[in-house]
């Protein structure tokens, strides 16, 4: 790191969640001294970069703390000499986002942003430009850490991992933290005297163990999961359905909230569906609180993250960010869960993909702590998904059809090849725009 302190530069810097951001870097400036924070966007989200960049100049000069805070539409100019890199990207918007939620729908298949044909198209969309990012990076700041929360993270840290040589990326998800923080929330203690054994992939992680104060507490856990109506632990954009209690008790797990799309399949299609007719599907909804989210962003008086920001369904994302780059930058040795190189941490997923698993966080990266092998009800799904993201990754790399067919039809939400063909060839031609690569190869199919 230079003298002058940290550079950070944050892509996609223009979304609703870089408060939270802020928030973090201020809280951690004793010991993480960002001098610059720059927020980068493209054109079409100048707007709202300008009013994020306000109230982020604003949190700044409240909190007394000397980082200037840069807003820019030019990446390489933004990268050059960067520390860190975070994406936090959309391609496509919302606007893409209601199109995967809302087009599987027809078919009778869960339309979700991270699973199913909504989490592949994601993929498709998203893979291409962080790979991108990371040719630039390579030119302009080869040393930087590229931290990652882009959705769907686990696949995009695939895609990393195998189609660039860039070995100083790490993929981050809110869910763990969440986990952890339902967890304290169901036992009434505060969150740091509970740990979880985590691992898996993203939006697929299990917890292994439970601790509070040390002791495993997985047995009383499971009774409070499976005893209480509204102790589900969900997040605000998966319905909370509860868990059936005798599958619990069996399972020994501590699920993620996204296993419900694999667990309660029928149950999750049937809600999403009404709640499309009712209210719209989550990107929809999620449109009218960025609305209300940037007329509030907007007031001149306000200088600090406001708390309607968690109603948007990433609560803890920036700052799972902020603590990661401050744990590398001080070889802080703690243990984080993020997505990184399985290099043998679970035994049934190859050494050279990407894992959701605990790792001790230090100066060179995250070093996975090996859990053995996942238990044998939950390893066939986990290596299943496992096989989706390969394809997927290598799909949206090459831009083949029949890989991204192939993709499709593996993915457990999708029942039949010909279901997948039919939502394949509807998805790709709406988000035809974002979709170059498959469109310079299928003319000739």
């Amino acid at each position: 790191m230079s003298f002058k302190g940290v550079k950070i530069v944050t892509i996609g810097g223009g979304s609703s969640y870089t408060p939270e951001l802020i928030e973090g870097f201020i809280k951690r400036y004793h010991e993480l001294p960002v001098r610059e924070l720059w927020l980068v966007d493209i054109p079409e989200g100048e707007e709202k970069l300008k009013i994020v960049g306000e109230l982020a100049r604003r949190m700044v000069k409240k909190a007394g703390v000397p980082i200037d805070i840069h807003l820019t539409l030019d990446r390489r100019r933004a990268l050059e000499g960067a520390d860190f890199v975070t994406t936090q990207i959309r391609v496509g918007g919302l606007q893409a986002r209601a199109k995967d939620e809302r087009i599987p729908l027809k078919y009778g298949v869960i339309g979700q942003e991270t699973n199913g044909p909504g989490g592949l198209f994601k993929g498709l969309r998203t893979i291409p430009v962080i790979l991108d990012i990371i040719r630039d990076m390579k030119e302009l700041c080869p040393d930087a850490w590229l931290i990652n929360f882009t959705n769907p993270a686990g696949m995009v840290t695939e895609a990393v991992l195998r189609y660039s040589d860039h070995k100083k990326a790490v993929g981050l998800c809110n869910v763990p933290i969440g986990m952890r923080m339902g967890v304290a929330k169901l036992f009434n203690v505060d969150a740091s005297r509970v740990h979880i054994d985590f691992a898996g992939l993203n939006h697929m992680v299990f917890g292994l163990n439970v601790y509070l104060d040390g002791n495993n507490i997985m047995d009383q856990l499971i009774d409070r999961l499976t005893s209480s109506d509204k102790a589900g632990m969900t997040m605000r954009n998966i319905a909370d359905l509860g868990w059936e209690p005798d599958f619990l008790k069996g399972l020994k797990l501590l699920p993620c909230p996204y296993h419900r799309y694999y667990f309660q399949t029928s149950k999750m299609l049937a809600e999403e569906l009404e709640a499309a007719k009712k209210i719209g599907t989550r990107a929809e909804v999620v449109q009218k609180l960025e609305k209300e989210l940037f007329e509030l962003y907007k007031d001149p008086n306000l200088n600090v993250k406001p708390p309607q920001l968690e109603k948007r369904g990433g609560a803890y994302y920036s700052d799972a960010a902020c603590s990661l780059i401050c744990s590398i930058y001080n070889d802080k040795r703690d243990i984080q869960t993020v997505n990184t190189r399985n290099n043998g941490a679970i035994a049934s997923i190859p050494g050279e993909s990407a894992v959701e698993v605990n790792c001790i966080i230090t100066k060179e990266g995250p070093k996975p702590i090996a859990v053995g092998d996942l238990p044998v009800a939950v390893r066939g799904l986990v290596q299943q998904i496992k096989s989706f993201e390969r394809v997927a990754a290598e799909a949206a790399v090459t831009g083949d059809y029949y890989t991204a067919l192939v993709a499709m039809t593996i993915n457990p939400l999708v029942p039949s090849d010909t279901i997948a063909k039919q939502i394949l060839d509807e998805m790709l031609e709406a988000h035809k725009e974002y979709l170059p690569q498959f469109f310079k190869r299928t003319a000739a199919r």
